[in-house]
């Protein structure tokens, strides 16, 4: 978070005070754990609908951000692990689409999660912007 304030001296008596201006944010997981709160449960929620037995506890997720990108994780995950019972496995492409059609579904489901304001905030956030607002 990075507060920006203008500085003004009143008159005579040589009081400086300043007002906010702006709050800049920075990116995805500022406001809330997205990692842990919304994208981990959001990649479950499309694993169980697609019936693939693959669930990732908050400790597993967090050793599976050293690989950057969701298509790359869950990839990464099932080469470790062995690939699901009816994933498409004839071919590479089939199972790169699979993964795709699977990330796409996350993404979905993510976005909806954020819509309906299911992704608590950390903790100080709302303090932060009502004291900013205030």
């Amino acid at each position: 978070v990075q507060l920006q304030a203008t500085t003004t001296t009143s008159g005579s008596s040589g009081i400086t005070m300043s007002k906010l201006e702006a709050i800049l944010w920075d990116m995805d997981g500022v406001l809330a754990d997205t990692e842990r709160d919304a994208h981990r449960p959001a990649f479950n929620q499309a694993f169980e609908e697609s019936q693939l037995n693959t669930v990732w506890d908050v400790e597993r997720y967090g050793k599976l951000l050293e690989v950057g990108g969701g298509k790359e994780r869950m990839t990464a995950h099932w080469n470790e692990v062995g690939w699901p019972e009816g994933f498409p496995m004839a071919n590479d492409e089939e199972r790169k689409q699979k993964v795709k059609e699977l990330h796409l579904r996350k993404t979905d489901i993510f976005m909806d999660m954020i819509k309906e304001g299911g992704v608590p905030l950390r903790p100080g956030v709302l303090r932060v912007i009502d004291d900013a607002i205030a």
